[in-house]
């Protein structure tokens, strides 16, 4: 045998199984499903194949688990928050999976944060899976597979799936596309932050959340919860079934995070017998499938060879002045189309 062929037949025997990444996802092996999900973010073509082979192979143990999205800015406590709750759910005999998306270091497009340390007691148990992810400079900073990775989480059996945002940018209305239920937790302070507050992020939110509502911070807490009620009361509600409440919760002392669950828990049932949960996620999986063609049609455009040597002049031009951006965008596709 040529030492080439020994190489290629080496290469294919150390190729990942689909079979075993997907019997090891469905077993519940957190092991293998961190690397199916590696498989899945690889930027390795052959390797990602195999993560999406994996996934399709799985789709149909999918769609089980709650699905809660929770945000806020830097600093109000979100990775204590969700720590409490999930060893308070992982009390109540749940399993729970947090994907937590960090911003990427701009040199190495790693995670920053690192939420396994942020996040000490939760990351030991033995029920828990938290996975924190680089946001690879996608929008909003949601990693790119994160949708993806919330699928292998429930069909890994997992009851309960946390993504949690860097609270930045679009990264709110992105993470709010892919879960049933989308928190804003809030500092105990309500008039600058209330001030300062998108509209969209209220009309998003299935509820709000008063973090750190203990001590000495605990009437101002309570004063945030009046504002924000008055705020919410303005707006109209995003579904029929479901007005979003302003709760007041303590990461520190527990306070709270029963009355939070209880309020995920009453949104599901009221959505799941109205109808609205299957067609937010049917519209959700349609919204889905568009990003990636539209992600898929314009990796294709930039890496045409054609395009490519026309793109550098062109956005020099656009630069300068010299001609707009239309224009520009007009003689690309032009360019694209024409081969």
């Amino acid at each position: 045998m040529s030492r080439a062929g020994g190489a290629g037949a080496a290469s294919r025997a150390a190729a990942p199984s689909v079979e075993l990444h997907r019997d090891g996802v469905r077993a519940g092996d957190r092991r293998l499903l961190a690397k199916t999900i590696t498989l899945l973010e690889s930027r390795r073509a052959d390797l990602a194949a195999v993560g999406q082979a994996v996934l399709e192979a799985l789709a149909p143990h999918t769609g089980g688990a709650f699905r809660v999205g929770i945000t806020g800015t830097p600093g109000v406590g979100k990775s204590t928050f969700i720590e409490a709750l999930g060893l308070h759910l992982i009390d109540a005999g749940m399993r729970v999976a947090v994907l937590a998306i960090d911003p990427s270091s701009p040199r190495s497009g790693g995670s920053i944060l690192g939420d396994k340390t942020r996040m000490e007691k939760l990351s030991q148990h033995a029920a828990a899976f938290i996975r924190p992810s680089p946001s690879g400079g996608s929008l909003g900073g949601v990693a790119h597979r994160t949708r993806e990775t919330l699928l292998l989480c429930e069909a890994a059996g997992f009851d309960v799936v946390i993504v949690e945002t860097v609270g930045v940018g679009q990264s709110e209305v992105a993470v709010a596309s892919m879960v049933d239920f989308f928190a804003v937790l809030l500092q105990p302070g309500a008039g600058d932050e209330l001030q300062g507050m998108k509209k969209g992020v209220l009309e998003l939110a299935d509820a709000l959340v008063v973090n750190k509502a203990d001590g000495e911070q605990l009437e101002a807490a309570r004063r945030a919860r009046t504002a924000y009620r008055h705020a919410l009361g303005m707006l109209r509600p995003g579904s029929p079934s479901w007005r979003p409440p302003v709760l007041l919760a303590s990461a520190v002392t527990g306070e709270g995070i029963a009355g939070f669950w209880n309020a995920v828990r009453e949104h599901r049932a009221r959505l799941a017998e109205s109808g609205e949960l299957a067609a937010r996620r049917s519209e959700q999986a349609r919204a889905w499938m568009w990003s990636l063609v539209g992600e898929a049609l314009q990796a294709s455009f930039r890496a045409h060879p054609e395009v490519a040597a026309a793109l550098p002049g062109l956005e020099a031009q656009v630069g300068a002045g010299r001609a707009t951006p239309g224009a520009a965008a007009r003689r690309l596709l032009e360019i694209y189309r024409r081969s």
